[in-house]
């Protein structure tokens, strides 16, 4: 635990946009993707943990009624919290997970697990996983957008990571998958967006 909070630490303390989440065409692409494949054009009430500095917890809140989003570093939470100042339908905890699951805050209809699985270590994934299951509403979507190279942190491989959420047995309804990133979709019901409106 020390090592993550020296490494997050350590990152924000050089800069308050670490990923460069706000000035990257990567990363407005990828949130881009995320949302453009989520299955309903409207959420009740969902979660993003690892939110960050808030860049895409403000796009979400788009879609969002309520919208909870937590971070593992202080300082993120921090930033997020100003980013998302006004936004009355968003609140920003700091969560430490899985232990810090809000299981109180709960069911979601949309949990979004953004470049998050990888810090942490197989237990800890194989039990995050378990409180996406239990928190998640009948409608539920379930979300995981993780960067696939290599780098210095990483505790899990990306897929590792989808593996953990696979295995929970919701139904795969989207993926895409680049090089870069790898991004996947489950739902308890299954039925494509074509299916919810009647097209098919």
């Amino acid at each position: 635990m020390q090592d993550q909070e020296s490494y997050f630490a350590g990152l924000y303390g050089g800069s308050d946009d670490p990923y460069q989440l706000r000035t990257r065409w990567y990363e407005e692409r990828k949130r881009n993707l995320l949302l453009a494949a989520l299955p309903r054009q409207r959420y009740e009430h969902a979660y993003e943990p690892g939110c960050g500095i808030g860049e895409l917890t403000v796009a979400l809140s788009k879609r969002c009624d309520e919208l909870l989003a937590a971070d593992f570093s202080e300082r993120a939470t921090e930033i997020a919290t100003q980013r998302t100042r006004g936004l009355r339908n968003v609140r920003i905890e700091r969560h430490q997970l899985p232990d810090d699951w809000p299981h109180d805050a709960g069911p979601f209809d949309l949990i979004v697990l953004s470049e998050l699985g990888y810090f942490l270590d197989e237990s800890a994934m194989r039990s995050l996983a378990g409180c996406c299951r239990h928190s998640l509403t009948v409608e539920g979507a379930l979300v995981a957008c993780d960067w696939r190279p290599d780098f210095k942190g990483r505790v899990l491989s990306t897929d590792a990571v989808h593996a953990a959420l696979a295995a929970l047995g919701l139904a795969c309804i989207a993926r895409h998958e680049e090089d870069d990133f790898l991004l996947q979709v489950w739902s308890r019901n299954g039925r494509s967006v074509a299916e919810h409106e009647g097209i098919r």
